[in-house]
């Protein structure tokens, strides 16, 4: 069977290079006479110089970060023919991108996948989306009318010294554009098997001198993926019973840009949004049948404001002040959630002499929720405020002509559950030449508890006489990693660029449970109950290696592979083997090629080819996926697309979770898409 896998995986690789080249060679003197777009008349150093902000929390090219960092531009997004945020991250070298059924994913750096990607960080414009609930993402409520996204940051490796706790493995930073980008209108609307139906509105216009803003609206209807996926990790596979993920989601918002002067800067933005979700969980009662599998709807809307003033003090010295409040609903049959965040984040870069580059902060941040319990999911208390203080500072020195850069800083941080932690980082880049970079990094990060860790509970069976279930511990503590980096990046060629990062990671107290003594829990009737308690009783370590090849073939055709290497070895302190199963939780290879293609009269074909291997907790076998999009632009202001995802199976299998979600299969689709700007 591996042996069938791996030759049907070489003759696609080869029939994808084939085709590519076939279509290359025919239209080889039109391309070289047909102007591109935006992509692919970047040269591979433009590419490299592209600016960001995440790693250092100020501007920087690419190629001078000293951290394993990827963007996603905006071209790349529209040319995959992705129509959701998490889609597109399958294309970053060093992701693992899974779904777990047509609505809930996995995503993860570095390891430790799972349905909240509890070690990745994620903010939009610099609004964290992490949930302190359970610890993690609900990636249903991170989007934006893709169209108005600038850049996708992603870091891989910690970033706890800038971007504070719970950034352990990773930093997704989504940036959507300046509002005066987005003047006019933009219509677009299609459809297909999986993409019922999807469409956005939006208008951008100019309401006085330096004053730009934007309005949008977007609506989507998503089916169902194929059936489940039962691996034996779920207790009860009922006949006749199918998976019912199908969505939609009706979403607004507005984006506002003044510049009241040559040295301030002011934004103002805000989204509203509300969906409903289809859910088949497993859920447990205390009446028979005391647990089942079922369907249900998720019921999820919100909204939030967020202002930023940017204000240059003088020629070495800039100040930042980010604002924001954010409310979340989430209500289905495990509980409801009703949350409200507050955030005030100062920043102040400061140049001092020729040698120093100092970024130092504050932030605060306040979360309040209000939870309803259910027999499945509870809680000691119905609402819990949590408080989270911060002071991170970073120098960047620089050395030998700027030909090496030593950064190093640290966070320091208050909250509620575990009181101070420390994050501190060193980091080296040293430009060897004009096409040689190298650089070292060494880091701590950590995970502080959430609310499920520390007071919520889980009960597994319902059973009229005795009860498995999962408690909270009190005494919670942090999880962490020191991390151990080390990079390079070379132009080999002017139209070549490769960039390599190995890795290891050193984890302690992890997540873990305890098996407890037996009790007996007083009701009608009585139970006897067989606890298993949170502790953070695991530990080991994981290493790899991630290399992205950029290859800029002709002016109009544009290779970016990836590859993926990670292994885990972990341990507990307990005599349990769950370590075993978070090893074998994440692929231990992944590989990726996309292919950007201008042909003559206004065509785009774009091709990616994706590899995964096996994940054998949840008996996932490897598999390989190809997507397509055919782009064409019959008049200057209207483009019209074909998109093909998973075409080589028609349904597939991606992850899988013990969280109570039923797993459902990808399946094969097919839409079609058109834009039209006025």
């Amino acid at each position: 069977m591996e042996f069938c896998l791996k030759r049907t995986c070489f003759s696609t690789f080869f029939m994808f290079f084939l085709f590519s080249g076939l279509l290359l060679c025919q239209f080889r003197d039109a391309l070289a006479n047909n102007r591109g777009l935006e992509l692919t008349e970047l040269s591979i150093e433009e590419l490299m110089d592209i600016e960001i902000t995440s790693v250092s929390k100020k501007t920087q090219p690419l190629s001078q970060a000293a951290a394993a960092v990827y963007v996603l531009t905006q071209e790349d997004i529209r040319r995959s023919g992705v129509t959701s945020i998490p889609e597109a991250l399958r294309m970053v070298p060093g992701l693992q991108v899974a779904h777990i059924n047509g609505n809930t994913w996995a995503i993860s750096a570095r390891g430790f996948s799972d349905l909240f990607a509890k070690f990745l960080l994620v903010l939009i414009d610099g609004r964290n989306v992490y949930s302190p609930l359970f610890g993690g993402v609900n990636w249903d409520e991170v989007d934006t009318l893709l169209e108005d996204i600038e850049r996708i940051e992603v870091i891989r490796g910690p970033g706890g010294t800038l971007w504070g706790a719970n950034a352990v493995n990773g930093v997704i930073n989504i940036t959507t554009k300046h509002a005066r980008d987005t003047q006019g209108g933009l219509l677009t609307a299609g459809g297909g098997n999986y993409e019922e139906g999807f469409g956005g509105v939006r208008y951008g216009g100019k309401a006085r001198e330096n004053v730009y803003y934007r309005t949008y609206i977007k609506y989507f209807d998503r089916d169902t993926f194929a059936d489940h996926h039962f691996t034996g990790a779920k207790p009860l596979d009922m006949p006749g019973k199918h998976v019912r993920d199908r969505w939609d989601v009706l979403r607004g918002g507005f984006r506002v840009d003044w510049d009241p002067s040559d040295t301030d800067a002011i934004t103002v933005q805000g989204d509203v949004y509300s969906g409903d979700i289809s859910e088949t969980l497993l859920t447990t009662s205390p009446s028979p049948f005391y647990f089942s599998i079922g369907n249900h709807t998720l019921r999820t809307g919100g909204f939030n404001i967020l202002s930023n003033w940017n204000r240059i003090l003088s020629d070495t010295s800039l100040m930042k002040l980010k604002c924001y409040y954010d409310y979340v609903v989430r209500d289905d049959v495990l509980f409801r959630e009703t949350r409200n965040t507050f955030d005030l984040d100062f920043q102040h870069q400061l140049a001092l002499g020729s040698y120093h580059d100092i970024v130092w902060g504050l932030q605060y941040n306040f979360t309040s929720d209000h939870l309803r319990d259910s027999f499945t999911t509870s809680f000691s208390s119905d609402d819990r405020d949590l408080n989270v203080a911060s002071l991170f500072f970073q120098d960047d020195v620089g050395l030998f002509d700027d030909r090496v850069h030593l950064i190093i800083g640290s966070k320091f941080e208050y909250n509620d559950y575990t009181d101070f932690e420390v994050q501190p980082t060193g980091r080296l880049l040293w430009n060897i030449d004009e096409q040689h970079v190298l650089w070292a990094a060494v880091s701590r990060a950590v995970k502080i508890p959430n609310r499920g860790n520390r007071e919520g509970r889980v009960n597994i069976t319902g059973f009229p006489l005795f009860n498995l279930a999962v408690f909270p511990n009190r005494g919670y503590d942090s999880e962490e990693v020191s991390a151990f980096e080390l990079g390079y990046r070379v132009l080999p060629a002017s139209n070549l660029s490769i960039d390599i990062a190995g890795f290891y990671n050193d984890y302690d107290d992890l997540f873990d449970l305890t098996r407890g003594r037996f009790f007996l829990e007083p009701g009608l009737p009585p139970r006897l109950v067989f606890p298993r308690r949170q502790d953070n009783d695991m530990f080991g370590h994981t290493y790899g290696t991630e290399i992205t090849v950029t290859w800029k073939v002709l002016d109009e055709w544009k290779l970016v592979a990836g590859y993926t290497w990670l292994k885990l070895q972990l341990d507990s302190h307990l005599s349990t083997d769950r370590y075993k199963d978070r090893e074998e939780s994440d692929p231990q290879n992944q590989f990726n090629l996309r292919s950007h293609l201008n042909l003559p009269g206004n065509l785009e074909f774009d091709s990616a080819l994706y590899y995964v291997d096996r994940i054998s907790r949840w008996d996932i076998p490897s598999y390989l996926r190809l997507d397509a999009r055919l782009g064409w632009q019959p008049i200057q202001d209207v483009s019209i697309s074909l998109v093909m995802h998973n075409l080589l199976d028609d349904h597939h299998p991606e992850y899988d979770t013990e969280q109570g979600y039923i797993s459902s299969q990808v399946k094969r689709s097919i839409y079609m898409k058109v834009a039209w700007y006025f």
